[in-house]
Parts: structure tokens; C-alpha cells; sequence
């Protein structure tokens, strides 16, 4: 459906407008502030309703506005009014072209008009990201969003795993290693009990040889107590034989004593503990060495594990960019040449604001078409922009793929197209680019 017939009267700047459009292309041409952007917001509004409209859709001194819009198989009546609180109120009739009203018109339109606001010129200015989200609508299939965060998240996790697998592998190159080894530990136990134990023998040996040294010296103090009692022996007579008696008791022990000391063992040699101090400190030097290999071993098989996570989100990353392209082609876009990119529009396989100036415009508006299917009428704010030659290039592809461009030019002569002065038709003109009679 295209528009066949629009009227309108009281709305924005309008005073009153009747158009019969009769070509692909219709030219709504004027000075600024005469009403041509009043044209299109009717076309919007009509279709719309009170959201599509304006703050203040009627006209400055009237009581209601009024849209007409005939579409051939529908005929559309939007009213606005003024209420005396300040507010305003609308409503709506759809008819058939049998005459039959439908009894819900504004959820049937909601239906029919898919984006009409869509502009194939504004389209073509915006960022990348914002044609991105515009077009995702024609892939319903896809949510782009989720996808995004998906991707998002995934990247930030394989980030955050080769950092810390580099870390590792840092962390194991900074440990460098005996090149004879050992790399074993060592039980430093048993070496060190092996310590205690020669130093409790040493001991007891220096305490045996100190009882030796006082029986040698109690052997010549007994000797001289013997010679003592025997210059006591002449003098003391009544003592003589108790004297004597002591004596060679004495003497016996002494004897015994020094029996004793001549028949005892030869002590051994003290136990040389520098050789086991040597060992242990081996010991320490190879356990620090294996500690050392082990934490490195360590930090290997961390930096191969967190590698292995990373190539597994690289491979997720990878599956979901295949779905996400096989549910693309399967959408099959019904716009040649256009595909999706990684949060831009490509076409014809690089990116879209890089194509030529006529191959942009004429992608966005066959984007426009394929977002209103069934009403084939599309809206351009800043005609103005457009030379001659992609005016021609306008109408040409709106002929060709069926489509009604209404586009708003600023002119000041009126020589082709509608003119608007005033709120008003001033003019209808003809142009080589195929603008409305």
C-alpha cells in the first residue's frame, strides 16, 4: 500500500493541504518555517497516533486538526482536539475499501506500519553502532544484545586467564635451577638426629675422662694419707695397730683403684662432626633446589591449564560467531549487497559509511523498504542534501521496487515538487527527478 491521497487541515503549521501524489518521489519543497516538515509529521502522526504526534499537533488559533490518508485498500481519519484543561484528545477510524470499520484501527496500524520513521538519508549519517542496532530488527531470530554481553564477557574472561597464565609463566622463568641438581629432597631428620647422637657420646666421654683424671689424683692423695698415718705410728703406740690396720686398708685400695685404671679399656676418639654438618647442609641445598623445580613444575602446569581454558572460550567465542552468521544468512536480509559485521553494518563486505555516497543511499532506502513490507512509503527529512542526480537515483530505485518517498527539500524558488507557503499549497510542479503532480 502506498498513499493515494492525503488531507490536512489545522495541523502544526498546516492551514490546509490536499495531495494526490502520482509519482515514486514526491517533493514537499518550501522556505523554512512554511510547513513542509508539518506534511510529513501529519503522515507519521495519522499512522501513529497521539505518541507519533507533537506536543501540540493543532494549529495556533484552532480547535481540532485533521488528517486524511487514503490508502487504497484503507482509509485512515485522525482527529485531534484541543480540551479546554489544555490537554489534547484523538481518534481514530480505519475503513475498508468495502467500507467495513475495523473495531481495534490503532492496533491494526501498529501492525501495518513496521518503521516508518526510518530515514534512509539519516540512516546513512549515524555511527556504525547505531545503523547496527537500527537494522537488527529485520534478523528477529537473533538476540544481538545477548550475544554482545556473551562475546563481552568471554573476552574479558580470556583476557583475565592469559594475563594470569603469563603471570605464571613469568613466575617459573624467574627460577633458575642448579644445573647438576639434585632435584630430590633430602631427609635432614635423620642426619640431624645422627648430630644429637654423636654429641651425647662426646659428652659422656669428656665426663669419663674427667672421673679418670680425679681417681688418678685420689690415688696420690690416699698415698700421702698412708705416709701421714705411718710417722704417726712411732708416736701414737696405742694407735699402732688400729693405724696399721687403716693403712693397708688404704693401701689395698688404692691398689684395687689403680688395678682398675690399668685394666680399663682405652676410650675411643672423639666423633668428628664436621663431616655430618657438611651432609646437612647438602641436604638443605638439594631440598631448596627440589622446592624450587617442584614450584616451577607448578607454575608450568598453571600456565598450561589457564592456556587450555583460554583456547576453550576462543573456541566459544568461534561457535557463537558461526550461529550467530548462520542465523544471519538464514534471516535472509531482503536487502542485496548488506550484512552484519561485529557491531557494524557491512556492505558489500566492507564496512557501510565506506561505500560511495549513491551506494549508501540507495542500500538505506531499500533498508526502509524492507522494514515497511506492506506499507511501501518512506520518509526523508533532509532532502535538501540530495544533488540532482541522487534525487534521480531516489526515484529511480522508489519506481523500481515499488516504494512512495515523500522527502522534505528546503527551497525557496518552488520550481519543481510541492510547494508549501504559509501552511498551504502554493504551487505544484513537475522535476526531472519524478516528483509529485
Amino acid at each position: 500500500m502506498k498513499i493515494i491521497g492525503l488531507q490536512v487541515e489545522n495541523f502544526k503549521r498546516l492551514v490546509a493541504v490536499n495531495i494526490k501524489p502520482d509519482r515514486s518521489l514526491v517533493e514537499i519543497r518550501g522556505r523554512n518555517g512554511q510547513g513542509k516538515t508539518s506534511v510529513l509529521d501529519a503522515i507519521w502522526a495519522a499512522l501513529g497516533g497521539k505518541a507519533a504526534a507533537p506536543i501540540k499537533p493543532v494549529r495556533a488559533g484552532a480547535e481540532e486538526a485533521r488528517i486524511s490518508m487514503d490508502l487504497g485498500e484503507l482509509k485512515i481519519l485522525r482527529v485531534f482536539k484541543n480540551g479546554s484543561d489544555g490537554t489534547v484528545t484523538t481518534s481514530l477510524s480505519v475503513t475498508a475499501a468495502d467500507g467495513a470499520r475495523y473495531g481495534s484501527p490503532q492496533t491494526m496500524l501498529d501492525k501495518l506500519v513496521g518503521a516508518l520513521s526510518f530515514d534512509p538519508l539519516e540512516f546513512t549519517r549515524i555511527p556504525a553502532k547505531g545503523q547496527f542496532d537500527q537494522l537488527k530488527q529485520l534478523v528477529p531470530g537473533v538476540d544481538f544484545d545477548k550475544l554482545q554481553r556473551q562475546h563481552e564477557g568471554d573476552m574479558e574472561a580470556r583476557r583475565d586467564i592469559n594475563r594470569r597464565a603469563k603471570d605464571a609463566r613469568s613466575a617459573a622463568g624467574q627460577i633458575v635451577l642448579p644445573s647438576a641438581g639434585p632435584f630430590e629432597a633430602v631427609d635432614e631428620s635423620a642426619l640431624v638426629a645422627e648430630l644429637e647422637q654423636a654429641g651425647e657420646t662426646n659428652i659422656d666421654l669428656q665426663r669419663r675422662q674427667q672421673n679418670r683424671a680425679n681417681a688418678v689424683e685420689l690415688v696420690a692423695t690416699k698415698g700421702k694419707e698412708a705416709d701421714a698415718l705411718d710417722a704417726r705410728v712411732a708416736t701414737l703406740l696405742e694407735e699402732v695397730e688400729e693405724l696399721k690396720n687403716r693403712a693397708e686398708t688404704k693401701r689395698a685400695e688404692a691398689l684395687e683403684l689403680q688395678e682398675k685404671i690399668a685394666n680399663a679399656e682405652p676410650l675411643p676418639d672423639p666423633v668428628d662432626t664436621t663431616a655430618i654438618r657438611g651432609r646437612i647442609d647438602a641436604a638443605r641445598r638439594a631440598n631448596e633446589t627440589a622446592k624450587l623445580a617442584q614450584t616451577k613444575a607448578d607454575h608450568i602446569a598453571r600456565a598450561v591449564d589457564l592456556e587450555k581454558q583460554a583456547d576453550e572460550i576462543t573456541v566459544r567465542i568461534d561457535q557463537r560467531q558461526a550461529g550467530k552468521i548462520e542465523a544471519i544468512a538464514a534471516a535472509n536480509i531482503p536487502v542485496p549487497g548488506i550484512s552484519f559485521g561485529d557491531g557494524e553494518i557491512l556492505l558489500n563486505g566492507v564496512p557501510f559509511n565506506q561505500g560511495s555516497d549513491a551506494e549508501q543511499l540507495r542500500a538505506s532506502i531499500a533498508i526502509a523498504a524492507a522494514m515497511n513490507p506492506e506499507l511501501r512509503v518512506i520518509r526523508v527529512r533532509d532532502g535538501s542534501l540530495l544533488d540532482a542526480d541522487s534525487l534521480k537515483l531516489v526515484a529511480e530505485f522508489a519506481e523500481a521496487n515499488d516504494l512512495q518517498v515523500w522527502a522534505e527539500i528546503v527551497d525557496s524558488k518552488g520550481e519543481t515538487g510541492i510547494l508549501i507557503e504559509d501552511g498551504a499549497i502554493r504551487s505544484v510542479k513537475a522535476s526531472e527527478a519524478g516528483a509529485a503532480a
